[in-house]
């Protein structure tokens, strides 16, 4: 928008416009932050996979793992059956203890996300410039003001404020 263009506006119009404008930033705003919360709660979503993959390692895969796991322990070493069960045991927990440290990785990483405060921030931030704005000061036109052409070139610029 041009200077003659603004000059040329009335005053309602520039304040519907700022309305329309501010508007327009807020929902901007509020969309940031909708898609940033979306993506934090993906990540959680993931993490949740990953806890529920651990915990069906452990349930599905355990006792045909473990017996075939034990057996072959025992033909490959001559151990003790128990011993073979033992360590076939400590094989399947330790897988299920890494996928669990996968998905507390993931947890920590959808916590961590700063989308939402990173949206609020930058939400006050506006606010913040927009409350000390000051308009720029115009000229009195002569013909309102009730001056004398004289008086009326002498006259400063007169800053108007709403507050």
């Amino acid at each position: 928008m041009s200077a003659a263009d603004g000059a040329d506006r009335s005053l309602g119009q520039l304040v519907a416009s700022a309305t329309a404008e501010m508007s327009a930033l807020v929902h901007d705003e509020i969309a940031l932050a909708k898609a940033q919360l979306r993506q934090d709660v993906k990540r959680a979503g993931m993490g949740s996979g990953a806890f529920i993959a651990a915990v069906a390692v452990l349930i599905f895969s355990l006792p045909m793992l473990s017996f075939a796991l034990a057996y072959g322990i025992r033909a490959w070493s001559g151990w003790h059956l128990s011993v073979c069960f033992l360590l076939s045991f400590a094989a399947n927990v330790l897988v299920a203890a890494l996928l669990a440290l996968i998905g507390l990785v993931m947890f920590k990483k959808a916590k961590k996300g700063k989308g939402p405060q990173k949206t609020v921030a930058s939400a006050k931030e506006t606010a913040a410039v927009l409350q000390n704005v000051k308009p720029h000061p115009r000229p009195v036109p002569a013909a309102t003001s009730g001056l004398s052409m004289d008086k009326a070139a002498d006259a400063a610029p007169v800053a108007r404020s709403s507050s």
